[in-house]
């Protein structure tokens, strides 16, 4: 027992003082695992076995081919499309342009799957006219941050397919049900946030409905949304796997792009998946690295502490459930979203189980929390695009979030205790 102890002690120490020197996760992740096995006397050829046994799956396939479609539709001219179709639907509204921002990033996560590729896009577009038509800057960046936030939620989402793989025989197609309803929550809750705060800096609205200019929208936008409905309905419909469905799309995406908006040429869709490479290879190796810490983790019985550990504390499960969500979003604060999903998982999903949490609503939880933890310092990668692109100091952009904080951690408390919102479609729709 005690040389567990100091193995863990040395797993750990080792990892978050690597953090906190600003290693790069991978190698802050492998190097304490390496650290640990040295200890432990195990042989480094544990660690080669367990990388290559960590991405050797074939529904972690879909990851890439989900990222690929989201870079390939993000820069095929899909942002402005569906921009037009939010203020389409939402524009006529008190600080009608905040609430354009907050439905785009509805429908582009709903493409894209990632907040970063969120901010910058629709950012780049979002934050200049809304500061031409009044807005603040900061409050335009602090809208687009926070409302990218929605796409970790909205499906197809490569986060929900490693916490798939994570959590092991949770059904990808039941993740992607339970995220639509709290996807919308939060647009609802960061909506009424800035209308508020539109009404009392008196931010302009957007010209009146017409029916006919959203039936117009709808129509020009449909190839680009079609690409969610082929994925999660033949998903759900047990039509093809998730990692089938996501070469689909793929394909599709590039249709679309190349033939349908001409949004890109054969030039760019050369450049596009340059670009897709360098982020698949950050997301595989993160893959990689986190598969050896978790076998160090489950071979030192870390879960079965950490829950005895917390259950110890109290037996509440409403405290637990709170604990929960205070350690992921501590987490949150220092780590990237997939190192935190890989790692976390396989230690906290046995107490949420253990407290009646279904598998698949602690999915969408640990999902949203790792997506508030993209907005806070000092290691919020969404942070730091939007106060790139809106070219607003960083400090000025954390102070206008602070009311989009709470409207985030509201839902977050809605979703941890009322779980008919992650598991009402699911329960409707799996059977």
């Amino acid at each position: 027992m005690a040389t567990n102890t100091t193995a863990i002690a040395i797993l750990l120490i080792s990892f978050l003082v690597m953090i906190f020197l600003r290693f790069h996760i991978a190698y802050a992740v492998a190097l304490s695992s390496i650290f640990c096995l040295l200890y432990q006397g195990l042989p480094l050829t544990t660690v080669c076995q367990q990388m290559v046994k960590g991405i050797s799956s074939f529904s972690l396939m879909a990851v890439p081919f989900f990222i690929t479609m989201g870079c390939i539709m993000g820069t095929g001219g899909i942002s402005e499309k569906l921009i037009a179709l939010a203020d389409a639907c939402v524009g006529w509204m008190t600080g009608g342009m905040a609430m354009v921002n907050i439905v785009a990033s509805y429908f582009f996560g709903g493409i894209s799957g990632s907040a970063a590729a969120d901010t910058a896009s629709l950012g780049s577009i979002l934050i200049p006219m809304m500061v031409e038509q009044g807005y603040d800057d900061d409050f335009s960046t602090a809208v687009t941050i926070t409302s990218s936030c929605e796409g970790l939620l909205v499906p197809p989402s490569h986060n929900m397919v490693i916490y798939a793989m994570s959590a092991g025989g949770v059904s990808v197609g039941s993740l992607f049900l339970a995220g639509y309803i709290p996807g919308a929550l939060l647009a609802a809750s960061l909506m009424i946030g800035s209308y508020i705060i539109s009404k009392r800096r008196h931010y302009p609205k957007g010209d009146a409905f017409s029916f006919k200019t959203f039936i117009k929208q709808l129509g020009v936008s449909f190839w680009a949304l079609a690409a969610i409905i082929i994925v999660v309905v033949g998903v759900v419909g047990g039509v093809f796997t998730a990692t089938e469905s996501a070469a689909i799309a793929v394909i599709y995406s590039l249709i679309v792009s190349v033939f349908i908006y001409r949004g890109l040429d054969w030039k760019g869709v050369w450049k596009t998946l340059e670009q897709c490479i360098d982020t698949l290879s950050i997301v595989m190796i993160l893959i990689s690295t986190s598969s050896i810490f978790g076998y160090c983790l489950t071979t030192l019985h870390v879960p079965d502490l950490a829950s005895r550990a917390i259950i110890g504390l109290t037996r509440n499960p409403v405290i637990i459930a709170i604990l929960l969500n205070v350690i992921l979003l501590v987490l949150g604060c220092i780590m990237d979203m997939a190192p935190i999903i890989l790692i976390a998982t396989p230690i906290l999903l046995p107490i949420a189980t253990s407290i009646g949490i279904n598998p698949i609503q602690f999915g969408i939880m640990i999902v949203l929390n790792c997506g508030i933890g993209l907005l806070t310092p000092p290691v919020g990668a969404v942070l730091f695009i939007g106060s790139a692109v809106g070219k607003v100091k960083m400090e000025r952009v954390v102070k206008a979030t602070l009311p989009f904080y709470l409207c985030m951690i509201i839902v977050l408390m809605l979703l941890t205790f009322i779980p008919e919102i992650s598991m009402f479609l699911p329960n409707l729709l799996m059977k």
